[in-house]
């Protein structure tokens, strides 16, 4: 029996964004469109404001790395990377203090592929450069749908040593719980509940991207209670809306997990989640792998249920720091 397969079509980028810094940019901007870079890129981006006056130039986007507290600045570029592009982006993230850089463009040049690497290779642990080809594909005439391909990006050794680096000085919390992690993103790879995440650090939580900047999953290893759960976390600036949709369809969405949530327990705090935990001695090496089998397998319920109903929802957000970076261990 023959299958009859559609065929992927390049399509021009241009048709759908003629301006960049007025039709590209924005869109970028968005919640929902940041959110799938960050997804390619593996890390956990807020946007904090666009067309960011640096001298008599702007850079396009600063964003901020939710997980590591430091900035992003993204440089987008409609057509082949050039050397213009590539002096603005490093002096912008220069001026502005970036741990990150993200060049996007349509067509990188074998040069400045190599000057990326050669970037990550020689300079501070504590700074990354990207770079990105926008892409636009169809399928036998459909509407076009975007692809971010990374295209150059450091290398995870070299992003976990800046890890360690900046946290020299660990307790012994701290060294199990990023050792506790580590295996966790492993086995969540492996297993393919994602195609990309976020560098290990030593905390007590581990976010996986959701598709909304102002929704994640934030998944934690709690040593002092001797706990590991899965919660739904929603900012404050669209926790209310969203919580209030969810609730509508509480019996739903517990039917479809198979298992019971709680929902708000922390109702005094502005940030709200929707979460589910299992016991877990931490300190027991022991139960590590069925506390990770079970992270694993209730971060893809938690996707698999949450996402499309995420993702229908019209959250509109003011940007604020990340909501667990005074939480406790």
């Amino acid at each position: 029996m023959e299958t009859s397969l559609g065929r992927f079509e390049p399509h021009d980028v241009r048709k759908v964004w003629a301006k960049e810094s007025a039709e590209f940019t924005p869109w970028l901007a968005r919640d929902e469109n940041i959110a799938l870079l960050a997804d390619a890129l593996g890390l956990e981006l807020e946007v904090e404001n666009v067309e960011v006056a640096v001298g008599p130039y702007s850079a396009d986007i600063l964003a901020k790395d939710t997980g590591s507290g430091r900035y992003v600045v993204i440089e987008n570029q409609l057509g082949k990377t050039n050397h213009d592009h590539l002096g603005k982006a490093i002096t912008y993230g220069s001026v502005l203090s970036a741990g990150t850089v993200v060049w996007i463009a349509t067509e990188f040049s074998e040069e400045h592929q190599k000057a990326l690497e050669w970037l990550n290779d020689n300079t501070g642990d504590d700074l990354s450069f990207y770079g990105v080809q926008l892409e636009l594909w169809k399928i036998d005439g459909s509407r076009p749908a975007v692809r971010f391909n990374v295209v150059s990006r450091p290398t995870e050794i070299v992003r976990q040593a800046a890890v360690v680096k900046a946290n020299e000085k660990l307790t012994d919390a701290k060294r199990l719980q990023f050792a506790f992690w580590t295996k966790f993103r492993e086995r969540l790879l492996a297993a393919k509940v994602v195609t990309t995440a976020h560098t290990v650090r030593p905390q007590y939580w581990f976010d996986v991207a959701m598709g909304r900047a102002t929704v994640w999953l934030s998944n934690i290893a709690n040593t002092y209670e001797g706990r590991v759960g899965v919660r739904l976390y929603l900012h404050n600036s669209v926790a209310d809306a969203a919580l209030a949709e969810l609730e509508k369809q509480k019996g739903e969405i517990e039917k479809e997990l198979g298992m019971k949530l709680a929902w708000n327990p922390h109702p005094d705090k502005r940030d709200k989640i929707v979460a589910i935990y299992r016991k877990a001695d931490l300190w027991k090496e022991a139960e590590w792998e069925p506390a990770i089998d079970w992270l694993v397998e209730t971060v893809a319920k938690f996707r698999q249920v949450f996402m499309p109903r995420i993702k229908k929802m019209n959250l509109s957000r003011n940007t604020q720091p990340h909501p667990e970076a005074d939480e406790g261990v």
